[in-house]
């Protein structure tokens, strides 16, 4: 059988990784496709070195884009390294436009999908991401599901009960894996003389928050009042497309909030695992903080991972300052003694399994 995997983005490379480290163990026929939708090529090739995996064999290079531009770059692309290649099988994981792209060219190509991390909703359709996954799923073969309710989500859409399989979320692999090799190799809290519970950790870079100017502004001010009121730092990796809008929209940072480059996976997991709290518009980092019993409150109004707030991992607080800075007090009350959700950090082995028990050949 002829696995290939594609994926786009930081994050889909991290959640990979444990599907692309079992492929290697079992000496499984696969290539990995790296459409590059949002980094440079140096930053990602220094990314897989980091996690000890294997560079892509395809690399298109689309960079960023209008949503049409990026799409349309990665379907055709793609199409023509799908019929050279002739896969038994794409694996995708996630919710960004090389997903769908990915999904779409094999779906018209006859070739099988399996979607990894299938059933995520937030109902917010504002976002282009519950688009892709909705889209994704309904196209897809075999559609691994995270959790119970994330395969309760597909049968309500109509989706075959055969096609959905319940496997645990690859994230946690992926973190059981690198939180050792992160306490050994990491030196950043050392680098940016930090220490334990001593400081706050931000990401925010989802385009419904960094594109506006007011939900911006109202981020960088609830981070500011956070760090005033327990005279901590809020230690802020930020995406270059972020910096580009906060010069466009001529706001100031506070000296409380440390602007960073953003940071290699294994340097940022040793900052979570540290972190007093972690603000954050990104899924996977509400997912990771819940796994390591960090407290987390999503800058949004919407949550596609709503088993972090049934265990209070988390908490929705938007972007308004004075609510940020209520919820933030409010979270870090709570006491770090909940359940982690997304199983037990065999995702990846489940998935290749039910992949050569469905027998799939083109």
């Amino acid at each position: 059988m002829k696995i290939f995997i594609i994926l786009g983005t930081r994050p889909e490379i991290i959640k990979m990784s444990p599907v692309i480290r079992v492929c290697q163990k079992r000496h499984l026929n696969f290539s990995i496709l790296h459409t590059n939708q949002h980094y440079s090529q140096n930053l990602d090739k220094v990314f897989f070195k980091e996690l000890n995996l294997p560079q892509p064999k395809y690399n298109l290079n689309v960079g960023s884009g209008t949503h049409a531009e990026q799409t349309a770059r990665i379907l055709i692309g793609t199409e023509k390294i799908l019929i050279k290649e002739k896969p038994d099988i794409v694996l995708i994981e996630g919710d960004t436009n090389t997903v769908l792209a990915s999904a779409l060219v094999a779906a018209k190509l006859h070739i099988k999908i399996g979607h990894i991390e299938a059933g995520l909703r937030s109902y917010d359709k504002e976002m282009p991401e519950e688009i892709n996954r909705i889209l994704t799923d309904h196209c897809s073969d075999l559609l691994f599901a995270p959790t119970k309710q994330a395969r309760e989500i597909l049968l309500k859409e109509g989706i075959p009960n055969k096609k959905i399989f319940v496997t645990g979320n690859t994230i946690v692999d992926a973190v059981f894996q690198n939180i050792k090799l992160a306490e050994k190799k990491s030196k950043i809290l050392k680098k940016l003389k930090l220490q334990k519970d001593q400081y706050f950790l931000m990401t925010a870079h989802r385009a419904e928050n960094v594109d506006n100017k007011e939900r911006l502004k109202g981020i960088l001010k609830g981070a500011e009042a956070i760090s005033q009121n327990f005279n901590l730092p809020v230690i802020y990796p930020m995406h270059p497309r972020t910096r580009k809008m906060l010069k466009e929209f001529k706001l100031s940072v506070s000296k409380n909030i440390h602007l960073l480059e953003p940071l290699g996976y294994l340097d940022f997991l040793k900052l979570q695992k540290n972190a007093k709290l972690i603000l954050t518009d990104s899924g996977g980092t509400q997912e990771e903080a819940c796994i390591m019993k960090i407290p987390c409150i999503t800058l949004r109004d919407s949550t596609e991972r709503p088993e972090t707030l049934s265990v209070k991992s988390n908490i929705l607080v938007g972007t308004n300052p004075q609510k940020i800075m209520k919820l933030a007090k409010k979270m870090l009350n709570f006491k770090k003694q909940w359940k982690n959700p997304f199983g037990n950090g065999a995702a990846a082995e489940k998935i290749l399994k039910v992949i050569k028990n469905s027998k799939i050949k083109n």
